[in-house]
This record gives structure tokens, sequence and C-alpha cells, in this order.
């Protein structure tokens, strides 16, 4: 290759001259981590469904619903003939100054589907953007005058500096973030109580603008009681505290209800946020869906109509509207909730069977609808060895031991099996098992019966195999 890359060339790169440019523009130790998997060594030719061909031409089962982003599967047939609709016809992409059909569509739709006065949407690109949206609104909302969000110690928002600051889990580096954040055990109603009891201005009044929780977290598996949550909705209307749900993950349809919140009736925050596969595999969009009430008060008015809305250059990009309009309705018509659950009577029952079938190695199983954990432990005395061999800030990780256990039985699933899962970086590192919801019950058994066996090797030796194949050749040196 000499210059620039045409497409032409780049569809005919090799995975090693692929990995070349990645440490050479992108990262060294992306290359170095993500190669200790089958899944880093090989390039996808494409993908369909719950499926992913390979360029060595392997058949692999996608368990992992792209991290939240596939509940539609790899390239649904209604999608890509959304996008070839507005493509072919030449449709606008954007400008601020023409309204926009496609972003007046969306946000109608948004408001019909969700509860309560959830009716004013704005849509940037991602998650991080929904939720920063979503924290500025509830600090205008009271002017400026609090000072202070609640956020739980298990939370993850995103990665900005912003909704980094809101997010909780053992960060070895933490970047500068939004000031007044407090922490409260997740689920817990009594510390929230009390967090916003200590949070009392000179005057005696709240100076607590909001609460952000996450009501099932995708990164632990957890969820929160709907006691809790009821409370929640109590405290915020006693104290006028903006109420936030991120369901950036869990949304449309993936625990079996539309919104995790869904399946508590009269249970409505004052903003929700989502993303994912809102875009249905394709486009880049999230959201932000606030209460009328929320709104209107912060934003709309002549002065501040522009503050946090239109004036982005991204928002609502018309190819991406039009692609969020298709996969919710390909959500409502196809009941994605009743698919999630269908999953979960063959998920569940199945996992439990694994984890009564290998105590000393599953320790739990936990999840919802189209969503669970398994939670692994154990381990031979390689570990220690590979504590020794691994670089400082890995060996110094607190969760080394599970990450290497969980990595080596996500490795034996691609490599034996040619099924792909992953597990958390965040909290107790389960392996995720989350099928895209067009997996039908033969995918889920499979999965299962793969899981089974995989399990069954061994841990001794399944590590065993993963240190001195894959990890330690591929660990640079820190010296």
């Amino acid at each position: 290759m000499s210059g620039l890359i045409s497409l032409d060339e780049c569809e005919q790169l090799a995975a090693e001259q692929v990995h070349d440019l990645y440490r050479r523009h992108v990262s060294r130790s992306q290359v170095s981590l993500m190669t200790s998997f089958g899944f880093g060594r090989e390039l996808v030719e494409r993908a369909e469904g719950a499926w992913i061909w390979t360029k060595g031409g392997r058949r692999i089962l996608d368990f992992t619903g792209g991290v939240g982003v596939l509940n539609h599967g790899h390239n649904h047939p209604r999608i890509l003939a959304a996008r070839r609709r507005f493509q072919e016809a030449r449709r606008m992409e954007v400008h601020k100054t023409y309204f926009s059909p496609y972003v007046a569509a969306l946000g109608h739709n948004l408001a019909h589907l969700l509860p309560g006065d959830l009716t004013m949407s704005f849509l940037p690109n991602s998650g991080a953007e929904a939720v920063e949206g979503a924290v500025k609104l509830a600090y205008k909302y009271h002017g400026g005058r609090r000072q202070r969000i609640l956020r739980a110690d298990i939370a993850f928002h995103g990665k900005l500096l912003g909704s980094g600051s809101l997010t909780g889990g053992g960060d070895r580096f933490r970047f500068p973030g939004i000031p007044g954040v407090t922490t409260y055990p997740y689920g817990d109603l009594a510390a929230v109580r009390a967090a916003v009891a200590a949070a009392r201005t000179a005057r005696g009044g709240c100076d607590v603008y909001a609460i952000i929780v996450e009501p099932f977290s995708a990164s632990t598996m957890r969820s929160c009681s709907e006691e809790f949550l009821r409370g929640l909705r109590a405290l915020c209307d006693a104290e006028d505290i903006v109420l936030v749900f991120d369901e950036i993950y869990t949304g449309w349809g993936k625990t079996g209800s539309l919104f995790y919140f869904m399946r508590y009736p009269g249970l409505v925050p004052d903003v929700l946020t989502t993303s994912k596969s809102f875009g249905g595999g394709k486009s880049s969009i999230s959201a932000y869906v606030a209460s009328e009430r929320v709104f209107r008060r912060a934003y709309d008015n002549l002065t501040d109509s522009l503050l946090h809305s239109t004036s982005t250059t991204y928002y609502g990009f018309g190819e991406e509207a039009a692609t969020a309009i298709e996969a919710v309705n390909i959500v409502v018509e196809d009941d994605y909730p009743r698919r999630a659950r269908e999953i979960e009577r063959v998920l569940a029952p199945g996992l439990e069977r694994i984890r009564k079938g290998h105590p000393d190695t599953v320790a739990e199983v936990r999840g919802a609808g189209a969503l669970h954990g398994v939670f692994l432990r154990g381990g031979p005395k390689i570990l220690d060895l590979a504590a020794k061999i691994a670089p400082v800030g890995i060996a110094r990780d607190p969760n080394f031991r599970i990450k290497l256990i969980t990595g080596s039985v996500v490795d034996a699933l691609y490599r034996d099996h040619g099924v792909y899962a992953y597990y958390t970086l965040n909290g107790d590192n389960p392996l995720v098992a989350a099928p895209p919801l067009v997996a039908g019950t033969e995918e889920v058994e499979y999965f299962l019966d793969s899981l089974d066996a995989t399990l069954s090797q061994g841990m001794s030796r399944l590590l065993t195999r993963f240190v001195r194949e894959k990890v330690a050749p591929r660990w640079p040196s820190e010296s």
C-alpha cells in the first residue's frame, strides 16, 4: 500500500495488516488486549441476525447483543430498507434552519409510547450525550440555584467528563467532572433520603437538583426494587428534585418490558435516557425524553430555546432519525418485550441448571429478559503465576482473578464452539448472556450447551491454556 487507502483496498486488508495499522494509528495496547481472545485475531466478512461469518469461513453465534446495540440483530432487513429509501430519495441530512419531519415524527412516537408526560425529546448521538443533556436540563430547571446531584455507587452513565463523573466503579484514573456529585449505595432508599437531608442550604432548602439511577444495572445485573423506585419518585416529588432514569442499555424490550421501569404501572421519571438499540444497530442516535413540566420551565422560551437544543450540529441527523423511527416501529410491531420474555423462559432455567451442575465454578446467575450474567469463581494456583507475569497495572486490579477466569471461558467459547460472548468491565465482571431479540430457541440452547461443555473442561484446564497460549505472550513488558 502507498498513499491513501481506498475503500476497495480497505476491504481486502488481512487481519495482520489491520493489527499493524491499529498499532501505528489507534492503540498498540488495544491490539495486545483484544488478540488475547480468538475474536481479536479474525476479521468479519458479514453479519446477519444473531450470526457472524468471518473471513476465514467460520460461522459465529453472536451472543453479545452488541452490548445492547443489537436488539434487532445484525443488518435487520427493514432497517436496511429504511436507510436505502432515505438515500435513494436524496433526502437532506441536516440543516438547522429547516424543520425535520423525521425529528417531529420520532418525538411523537416516543411521547406516544412512554407513560405520563414524558413528551419532550432531544436527540443527540450517544448515550453519554443523552445523560449529559438530561443533567444539564435538571440543573437549568432549577436555574442553577441547586448544586448537588446524586448517583449510585455502581452506576455506569458514560465516559465523557460529565457522564464519567456520574459513573461508579474502580477506575484507576479519575478525570475532572461536574461538581457536587454525591454517591449513594444502589437500591438503598434510606441512604438516598439521608443524602438529600444532608444536602441542605444555609436557609434549609434542598440543594439537590437531580437523582440519576439505572433501574436495571447492566454492568452488575442488579435491579432496583419497586419499593426503591417508587420511594425515589415520592422523595423527588416532595423536594422538587428531577428524577432521571438511565435505560440506555436496557431499553426497547431487552429486559422483558419496553423499558425496565415500565413494569411498574404509574411509575414515571422526569427524564428518561435511551440509546444503543434505539438506532436499530445502524443509527448512531440517542435521546433524552423529558416531562413537559420540566422541559418547558428549563428551555421553552425565546432566550433559552437554543441553549441545549437544535443548535447542536448533529442533532436529529436525517438518516439517523429515519432509522430510529423504523427501529422503534419494529420493536412495537414484532413485540420485542415478548421476544425477550420468550428468550428468558429458555435462558434463565438453562443457566440455573449450569450453576447447579458446576457449583465450584459458577457462583451465581441473575438477570432479566434477554440480559443475564454468569458470575464465575475459583481457579487454580496458576493464577498466582499469571499475576506475577502480568503488567503491574493489570496485576493490581482487584478483579484481576475474576477477569482472568471469565476471559478464559469467553476465549474457549469462541475457539471451541464458535460462540461470541463477553464480560462486563464494571462491577463483578460477569460473563454476559445477552442475545439479540431476533435469536430463537435453537440459538439459546446452543449457547447453553456450549457453556456447559466449556465449563465441563474444568477451570484449571481452561486457565492453563488461556494464560500460556493467549495472555502471557501478548502482555507487553513495562520495563
